[in-house]
């Protein structure tokens, strides 16, 4: 006798927290970076390696999300990717830099499924007119994973030192993987019996091929994604940098500066809200446009900063980045679902992020070589800058 399933609400919880702890895979070195460096040898200003590294791992996960969904269920897969979050989070208390590398490689794989998947989970239960809100709510869980990394990594590393704090986070996904478990019965009985489907890893790899040739064949969801990757690169980049930009341009302590950080992702929170409330009224392309031009504004104000601007100014503009630069997901994710052929809302959304990945391998590099180059930050936001207008003009330009 099939189960109910459990309600929108919950489901919604089960995801924010996922999300939540998923973003551990890419903040928690970043943040500690100045504290580990002594130790480690590794300079803070690498971290766009690391995140880098993360999206390499979830390049080769991500595509294959459909096909593992199909097979497993979307709780179990979820199980799954937080299972390999944590334990790629752990494997960088070791604090050699081969286990960095091995560290974000571990947690991007894990991370690589877990945005289609949990698009997947929701879309058959969001009505459509309330389809970017709900979607942008699901989506908070990350600016919400990334407050508590920035809030809570710094002080237990001050408190208890940075590999305790590194345990800590890693935690936060175990506990999220267990708890989820109750929903399994009610949310994967559509899974294919075992030995259905495409069989062997052959079978997943063509399935993965035909997800991501969704992007040729669709207009709107190719500009959709250009304009995911040109936000991306502001959205990660501000991330990955800000609290190292702040201690290393501007003098800020570590612990203020991450509380900086956490402030701003309280307004991506806000923001992915608000903005939300506002495309279902409005539309999503004007109110993607509007979050791109106010994201190139800030991004210009933390490029020109420097250590005799005030600290509010600064702060502010970090704020500004997080309601804009971070607002912007669940819209997308929402247009993507609105966008994809029946049946393939999993499938339509890990063809966008697969294309996110590969900017996400390039840019965070490209910023912490320009600090090499230059000598300081400003190059690197106005990377930023360049890449959200971009992603303005590819979204503008979208008719369906």
């Amino acid at each position: 006798m099939p189960i109910a399933p459990p309600s929108l609400w919950s489901i919604m919880v089960a995801l924010l927290a996922a999300h939540l702890a998923g973003m551990g895979a890419f903040l928690t070195v970043p943040v500690l970076a100045p504290a580990m460096a002594a130790e480690t040898g590794v300079p803070a200003s690498l971290a766009g390696f690391h995140t880098a590294l993360v999206y390499l791992g979830a390049l080769f996960s991500g595509p294959f999300t459909g096909p593992l969904i199909q097979r497993w269920g979307g709780v179990r897969m979820l199980q799954v990717c937080m299972l390999a979050v944590g334990l790629g989070i752990a494997i960088a208390a070791i604090g050699h830099p081969v286990a960095l590398v091995v560290s974000a490689l571990v947690a991007g794989l894990g991370h690589g499924p877990l945005t289609p998947g949990g698009s997947h989970l929701i879309a058959a239960h969001t009505p459509p007119r309330r389809r970017a809100l709900v979607f942008s709510l699901k989506q908070a869980g990350v600016p919400l994973g990334a407050m508590v990394v920035a809030a809570l990594a710094p002080a237990i590393a001050l408190l208890a030192g940075w590999r305790a704090s590194i345990l800590c986070m890693a935690g936060i996904a175990l506990v999220v993987a267990v708890a989820i478990q109750p929903l399994r019965a009610g949310l994967d009985q559509g899974r294919d019996a075992p030995g259905g489907g495409a069989s062997g890893f052959g079978g997943l790899l063509r399935e993965s091929v035909a997800a991501v040739g969704l992007l040729r064949r669709d207009p709107a969801l190719a500009r959709l994604t250009a304009m995911s990757c040109g936000y991306g690169v502001a959205q990660f980049c501000f991330s990955t940098f800000f609290v190292a930009y702040q201690v290393a341009a501007l003098g800020v302590a570590l612990g203020q500066a991450g509380l900086h950080l956490a402030l701003a992702q309280a307004a991506g929170v806000v923001g992915r809200i608000g903005w939300a409330l506002l495309a279902d009224r409005w539309g999503a392309r004007l109110v993607l446009v509007a979050c791109g031009i106010g994201a190139g504004v800030a991004g210009g104000t933390l490029a020109f900063a420097d250590a005799g601007w005030p600290i509010m100014v600064v702060t502010l503009a970090g704020v500004v980045m997080g309601a804009t630069a971070i607002g912007w997901n669940g819209i997308m994710l929402a247009e993507a679902a609105r966008l994809a052929p029946p049946g393939q809302v999993g499938a339509a959304t890990s063809a966008l992020s697969f294309a996110f990945a590969v900017t996400m391998l390039v840019a965070p590099p490209a910023f912490s070589l320009l600090i090499a180059a230059t000598g300081g930050y400003q190059a690197g936001f106005l990377m930023c800058v360049a890449a959200v207008l971009a992603g303005a003009w590819a979204i503008a330009g979208a008719r369906r």
